[in-house]
């Protein structure tokens, strides 16, 4: 397995993927709908790993428009199913977006990863997955509720 290469988040001071939005920048297209792009992951968690990225800036998730943020879960939808088409290994499918540097977010320009998935793929999220009480998920709910 290869090492972790640090790419970067910007090419001549634009973000990496405004410059790959605007022909700024190499990618692998899978699709370009005009407003968003389907793209191979310069460093995939797996084979066919691909991102949805919005041509137009958008920092993370809160920024995002809900009918953007809608039209690129579609798109994933869509690649995720070519994906299962596709003949490369993929027996389930991944859809993650990483909002925020505590999340993982390391380029921030709003993007959505599609990851195929198979038995054995090594890919994991840690988490500490203790089941809660009730009355604490209760509370947590209220408290989101409220903010609504």
């Amino acid at each position: 397995m290869g090492e972790r290469i640090e790419l970067p988040t910007t090419v001549n001071g634009v973000c990496v993927f405004c410059a790959i939005a605007y022909g700024r920048a190499e990618a692998s297209v899978v699709v370009d709908d005009g407003e968003l792009l389907a793209i191979a992951d310069l460093r995939p968690a797996t084979t066919g790993h691909l991102l949805v990225i919005p041509r137009r800036h958008v920092e993370g998730l809160t920024d995002l428009p809900p009918d953007l943020g809608g039209r690129m879960f579609q798109l994933g939808q869509r690649v995720a199913g070519a994906l299962r088409r596709s003949g490369l290994r993929c027996e389930g499918v991944n859809l993650f977006l990483a909002d925020g540097a505590a999340a993982g977010q390391e380029i921030f320009h709003v993007h959505l990863h599609v990851l195929p998935r198979f038995g054995g793929d090594g890919f994991r999220l840690r988490a500490d997955w203790r089941v809660r009480d009730r009355a604490e998920l209760d509370e947590l709910a209220a408290r989101v509720a409220a903010a609504l």
